[in-house]
């Protein structure tokens, strides 16, 4: 296993640790600055993993799939819970389930019926910046979170939308 396949695993290890401080820690405020620090560090290590994958020709097959099975579990993962501590609406979450299920299934179908992986591209990775974003908004309630908010939600369609146009309109078998 490659030091990007470490940083990814890594990732999915974040998540239970991630719901631990947030639920658990003493302090309701303190525990969601940890859970943010632990959520920043899952998102540094998605931005080592990607960099050094590519710029040390590392990338697996295993990366391309679990890197951003990775990174969807810790934005579920953080969106749900801020759900349930309502600082978030669930219709958000909604949203983002359906739109992170769909792009599973699609990606397992591709892989399963042509053997394609469809790696992440610049829609999906502005999708995830503008909820890191949004999450940083919420949890310190800076003004406009709600916009942020939004507009990562908008931001996240359209990176379903251009996931799909991809996968499978511009990349389809004649």
């Amino acid at each position: 296993m490659n030091l990007p396949n470490v940083l990814t695993l890594t990732r999915f290890f974040l998540i239970p640790l991630y719901l631990y401080v947030v639920f658990y820690y003493p302090g309701a405020a303190i525990g969601l600055i940890a859970g943010m620090a632990i959520f920043a560090f899952a998102g540094l290590t998605d931005l080592l993993d990607g960099y050094i994958a590519r710029k040390y020709n590392m990338v697996t097959t295993w990366g391309k799939l679990m890197d951003p099975l990775a990174d969807k579990l810790m934005l579920m993962t953080v969106l749900i819970s801020l759900t349930i501590k309502q600082l978030i609406p669930p219709f958000i979450v909604i949203v983002v389930i359906i739109k992170e299920m769909l792009i599973i299934v699609g990606a397992a179908f591709l892989y399963k019926s042509r053997k394609v992986v469809v790696q992440a591209n610049y829609f999906g990775k502005a999708a995830s910046a503008a909820f890191f974003l949004a999450v940083i908004a919420v949890i310190f309630d800076l003004p406009y979170a709600a916009i942020i908010l939004l507009a990562a939600l908008l931001a996240t369609l359209v990176a379903l939308v251009q996931y799909f146009y991809i996968a499978f309109l511009k990349n389809r078998e004649t």
